[in-house]
């Protein structure tokens, strides 16, 4: 509204800078950040009931649940910087009250991969315990 004002009072009459065009020039319109929330946000999902569903499978299927697993909670963490932008998330993450959680779904997040990889499989007791804190409010 005040850009709106300036223009018809003949005050917009400053040189922007080129920062600014380019934020005005690369912001998203609400409903593609409603799309692209949707998408994501169904793709983690997807991806973490697939993770789930393969950790049955004989062979692979640690390997391939980790995988998944991990996947599905990266796309669904950044599912919602479509809707806040990613800095404003950055921030809501770090907060004080929520530190402890954000450290938490993390270090499972980033546990889920080494606890398979190196050691073939052996460490099933580390990995589901890993993924149940990543599920603990």
């Amino acid at each position: 509204m005040d850009k709106l004002k300036k223009v018809l009072s003949g005050q917009d009459s400053e040189d922007r800078g080129g920062l600014s065009e380019v934020v005005e020039a690369t912001s998203l319109s609400s409903g593609t950040r409603i799309k692209g929330f949707i998408a994501c946000f169904a793709a983690g999902i997807l991806c973490s009931l697939l993770g789930t569903l393969l950790l049955w499978v004989p062979r692979k299927g640690l390997y391939l649940f980790a995988v998944f697993y991990t996947f599905g909670n990266i796309a669904s963490l950044g599912s919602t910087v479509f809707l806040m932008g990613p800095m404003t998330q950055l921030k809501r993450m770090f907060e004080p009250t929520r530190l402890i959680a954000t450290v938490l779904v993390l270090v499972s997040c980033v546990l889920h991969l080494p606890c398979v990889l190196p050691f073939g499989g052996t460490t099933k007791g580390l990995l589901s315990s890993s993924a149940f804190c990543s599920l603990w409010p």
